[in-house]
């Protein structure tokens, strides 16, 4: 396992200057998005880091985070000074690959919904992998609850429920009965079959959608995600999916808040973010007596960055003292 020691740039208003080191162990990134794999140990609750990247003259954010195998709205999110579909040849941009775990038992696939994000666990407890999502739009929201992966399909062909395609007659955009494998089919190359009827895990033919509620209920995934996830995953594998926009965790001694914006549109429950970001919190702290970082809560229930930042003060210790000062330059990361 390699140990990077970098420093959180203040490139943007989301993270405060402040030193971490993150272990981690990731495959190598191709052209296209690749799967993050993060080694895993017991007890462990943040992956990743976050890491800066230069644009290219063609580049939009959304070819940015395909290319790092991250969301729309996170790459956005951490990166609001830029123009996200112009944003200039060599612009720097800040690479969210930093995360929480969510809460509840480590095993096969959990979906967070604000997050946008699948993680899966496979057999054995080493390892975790994520993936960025697309799910369902307002009124069409994608459902919480437990399942199972039931059957998986190579270059399946979509039968489109009688609601959808109502949908399109309306918007003079009739649909077939079946819509057969191909280009056109909004399942792309690989599907994954869950207990919820009507659900599935499937690619798409539009990657852009990907990191954004924009479906009719269904978990999209990148097509080269999807063709890379599938062989990984059995039939019988359990499926989590959760609505959990905060989630806490513990690294080198610090409590870490990460929050996303809630799913709701309720404005009663808008006023009242707090709360649930505070109980996420104190559930985390348990019978330790840290002391909570007010401000820091609260700056990250107002901007729901995504980002994880830490809500209590670092603790010092001897292998700390050996540490180069928050003035000395760390290494930077840029791919």
């Amino acid at each position: 396992m390699n140990s990077v020691l970098f420093r959180f740039d203040p490139l943007t208003s989301l993270w405060a200057s402040f030193r971490l080191t993150v272990a981690f162990t990731m495959i190598a990134f191709t052209s296209g998005a690749a799967a993050a794999v993060f080694a895993l140990q017991a007890g462990q609750d943040l992956i990743g880091g976050i890491f800066t990247e230069r644009t290219r003259h063609e580049d939009t954010l959304s070819d940015v985070a395909r290319r790092r195998d991250l969301g729309y709205d996170e790459i956005v999110a951490a990166n609001p000074e830029v123009d996200p579909w112009l944003p200039g040849e060599g612009t720097r941009v800040l690479v969210p690959s930093f995360f929480v775990l969510p809460p509840g038992p480590r095993k096969g696939i959990v979906i967070n919904l604000p997050e946008l994000r699948l993680y899966y666990y496979p057999k054995g407890g080493k390892k975790v992998i994520t993936y960025p999502l697309g799910i369902g739009r307002e009124g069409w929201e994608t459902p919480v609850g437990e399942t199972r992966i039931t059957r998986k399909k190579e270059n399946p062909a979509w039968i489109p429920p009688e609601s959808i395609r109502l949908e399109h007659e309306e918007q003079g955009d009739p649909l077939p009965k079946i819509v057969e494998p191909g280009p056109d089919n909004p399942l792309g190359s690989h599907a994954l079959y869950l207990g919820m009827p009507g659900y599935l895990i499937h690619g798409t033919n539009k990657p852009y959608g990907v990191g954004m509620r924009v479906s009719h209920g269904c978990i999209r995934l990148y097509p080269e995600d999807i063709a890379e996830f599938f062989p990984d995953v059995p039939a019988g594998t359990p499926v989590r999916i959760i609505d959990q926009p905060y989630k806490a965790g513990w690294f080198d001694g610090r409590l870490f808040i990460e929050a996303h914006a809630p799913l709701t549109d309720d404005q009663d429950e808008a006023h009242n973010r707090l709360t649930p970001l505070l109980k996420v919190a104190i559930g985390a702290l348990g019978e330790r007596n840290d002391e909570l970082d007010w401000d820091a809560l609260k700056k990250a229930v107002r901007e729901h960055s995504g980002a994880p930042v830490p809500v209590t003060a670092a603790v010092v210790t001897e292998r700390q003292s050996d540490q180069p000062s928050a003035e000395e330059p760390l290494v930077e990361i840029v791919w």
